[in-house]
């Protein structure tokens, strides 16, 4: 797939013989990431308070869990839009396809930084993202030097790096369903596995293999699945004082009285590294649209049109309150025509 692409169809005409059997649908189903769920659940309580239309339903899935949804078919049964913090995976885009699932409409809504937290109650961190890697990947290059890997032997922060504290390896993220791991292991583990030169090389030789070292976390207890509840994360932060959390971005931001970010490689999480491109571990946040299913469920374009206002997802729009980093002017103006291609397709 382009990644420049907006618009994810083909080009033959989608029919919607699935609802025109079921029972009608009055209300907007959303379901998917749990970092874009905040976003999405403001957007959806001003478009129901503004409009004749009722509040859109949204499900917090995880963005995995929310394709498998959306791609699961078209019909009222299935949901109208899911959010996601990565974009949709070549797979799961086929799996789409395979179900008749062939009109879909991406939207990317902003950015997010991914936050390594600790609690208040302790000190900040300071993490290299090669730091991150051998403190939380399965296999890791043999201490004792050579090109060879081993279990992960590590147990505690200055295990990995003297200059860190002497606490247990104790790290609460999110599940593989969710697209703050996929985006974690990218950008946080894969960016310092390729700190290791060797490792590095790999990438051209057996790019599977290579993958599969930079991405796959321990299974030791060193990472705790937390699933996708933030606030449960931050609870037991606060419980453990030496406990690392994973979360976005705009959840920090709305939990600073109880948690600080951790700075990765020299920079902290905040809203201007994030929106400069500073900080190493930032992400594009997106939904994604049915084509189908335009003009079928009542509200669709007018919920897609409360997104496309500079008021909104704008430099000054109120999602920058919870935390959205918004895009520069030209990039909305790109996804404004997507949104305004949907539009026309109910006139």
């Amino acid at each position: 797939m382009n990644r420049k692409l907006l618009v994810l169809t083909s080009a033959a005409a989608i029919g919607f013989v699935t609802l025109a059997h079921a029972a009608s649908r009055d209300y907007i189903s959303i379901v998917g990431s749990s970092t874009v769920y905040p976003f999405s659940t403001v957007v959806a309580e001003k478009f129901g308070k503004s409009t004749k239309f009722k509040t859109p339903k949204i499900e917090s899935t995880g963005s995995g869990g929310g394709m498998k949804l959306f791609c699961s078919g078209v019909g009222v049964q299935h949901p109208d839009v899911t959010n996601s913090s990565r974009r949709i995976k070549k797979s799961e885009f086929d799996q789409c396809q395979k179900n008749g699932v062939k009109g879909i409409i991406e939207v990317k809504i902003g950015y997010d930084g991914i936050a390594i937290a600790n609690s208040k109650k302790a000190n900040r961190m300071e993490l290299s993202r090669k730091d991150l890697f051998l403190a939380l990947a399965k296999q890791v290059p043999d201490p004792k030097g050579g090109e060879t890997l081993v279990k992960n032997p590590y147990k505690t922060w200055k295990d990995v790096n003297p200059a860190l504290p002497d606490n247990k390896i104790e790290v609460l993220g999110p599940p593989p369903t969710s697209g703050t791991r996929d985006a974690f292991a990218e950008l946080a583990m894969e960016g310092g596995c390729k700190k290791i030169d060797w490792i590095k090389a790999m990438k051209a030789k057996d790019k599977k293999k290579y993958k599969s070292i930079c991405h796959t976390v321990r299974e030791d207890g060193a990472y705790i699945e937390a699933g996708e509840n933030d606030n449960l994360i931050v609870q037991k932060l606060e419980a453990n004082k030496n406990a690392l959390g994973i979360f976005g971005f705009s959840f920090l931001d709305q939990n600073t009285d109880k948690v600080q970010g951790s700075l990765v490689d020299g920079v902290a999480p905040e809203f201007e590294a994030i929106a400069a491109g500073d900080y190493p571990v930032s992400r594009p946040l997106y939904f994604y649209v049915k084509k189908a299913h335009i003009g079928k469920v009542p509200g669709i374009t007018e919920f897609l049109a409360e997104w496309n206002k500079d008021g909104t997802w704008g430099d000054e729009g109120y999602l920058t309150d919870r935390g959205l980093i918004p895009m520069p002017k030209p990039e909305r103006d790109q996804f404004s025509v997507a949104i305004k291609e949907m539009q026309n397709l109910e006139m």
